[in-house]
């Protein structure tokens, strides 16, 4: 198990810098999971790191072992870094059976013939795939095949592993149980995982710690999930990380009001001192953070209720402005269900206000 280190790496296409003296710490035996929108950088750091890739500048550590040093001029080999390696689509040769798939790497090393058998069929059976080795890829189902891929990382190495978007091309019921087997197979082996994905939802039921990217390839914030959630760094973080609402406050005659796009509506709430009114401001809300109140004065109409089974989805129009309130079915059953075109006043919990200096 080794840790991860990125010191000040830069990388530039031509003038257009995609990452910029960006330093990012993947914890021995943990779960990391590297976040952002498209375009900010995450491939280009993970091939940084797989040696495919060279930065202009900047230190890759993994564990003590040096693998890359602009200044020292130290640029260890792709195939000598000892990283395994998981693709978005899986990348099993068709032509091999499992068991040649996940000795297939093992074959380029020139490792001996006893001891790569030895060590695949160890790595299949980590991912209870031993009774499938002698099988095509195409005898398998989509799942079977990943786990056929991290077997194979498995047999590269079993202190480091990267996973590019693995579970993209799985059904959402597949993709729920490859989290949970890969975060099975990480307990068991304690593997350092560095996870690439764009969605969100699947870096908060798998990491340890989880990296927001921004879309200029900077580190905007790293932590916990709670942390993540809860205690959000700025407005990108907040909005970026599950649902969000925000509306426009404006301040007049020393009166806040929320801008509904139609019409002013006092807002009395306390406002940390913080918050200037210098530039533009908004109020952040989560949907779940929203709750259904009769004597409030924030009056909105339910455009449409849809129900989930363990929560219903409200989407709510607020002058012009639309929002996602989120009810457990529970509550739900108490204090009645809000249906289509019911007129609602709306309380917010845990609001947070973020401010655009000059706006």
């Amino acid at each position: 198990m080794e840790n991860v280190s990125f010191k000040d790496i830069s990388f530039r296409y031509g003038n257009r810098y995609i990452l910029k003296d960006f330093s990012l710490e993947v914890e021995n035996g943990r779960i990391l999971c590297l976040v952002g929108p498209s375009g900010c950088g995450k491939t280009t750091l993970v091939r940084c790191l797989l040696g495919l890739s060279k930065p202009e500048k900047g230190e890759i550590y993994i564990g003590d072992r040096c693998v890359f040093d602009s200044k020292r001029r130290i640029n260890i080999p792709a195939e000598r870094r000892n990283i395994g390696i998981v693709f978005q689509d899986y990348a099993v040769w068709p032509h091999m059976t499992v068991k040649e798939n996940v000795l297939y790497p093992m074959k380029k090393r020139k490792f001996p013939k006893a001891d790569a058998e030895k060590k695949a069929m160890h790595a299949l059976e980590q991912v209870n795939m031993t009774e499938y080795a002698n099988h095509l890829p195409s005898q398998l189902s989509g799942g079977q095949q990943q786990r056929v891929a991290i077997a194979r990382a498995l047999v590269g190495s079993d202190d480091l592993i990267v996973m590019d978007e693995p579970i993209t091309n799985l059904d959402a019921k597949l993709r729920e149980q490859m989290l949970a087997e890969i975060r099975d197979i990480q307990k068991n082996i304690g593997t350092t995982i560095l996870y690439i994905t764009h969605d969100q939802q699947s870096a908060l039921q798998l990491c340890d710690k989880m990296a927001i990217m921004q879309q200029d390839g900077s580190l905007c914030q790293i932590g916990t999930d709670e942390e993540i959630i809860q205690e959000p760094v700025n407005r990108f973080a907040f909005e970026f990380i599950g649902v969000s609402n925000f509306i426009p406050l404006e301040k007049k005659n020393g009166q806040i009001y929320l801008n509904s796009g139609s019409a002013l509506i006092p807002w009395n709430e306390k406002i940390p001192e913080t918050v200037s009114f210098a530039g533009k401001i908004e109020l952040g809300v989560r949907p779940n953070d929203i709750v259904f109140d009769p004597d409030s004065p924030i009056r909105c109409t339910v455009k449409r209720c849809v129900f989930l089974g363990s929560e219903y989805d409200y989407f709510i129009t607020l002058g012009e402005r639309e929002l996602r309130v989120q009810q457990s079915s529970l509550e739900a059953a108490q204090s009645g269900i809000c249906r289509d075109g019911s007129n609602v006043g709306l309380r917010f919990i845990n609001p947070r206000y973020y401010e655009h200096q000059g706006g």
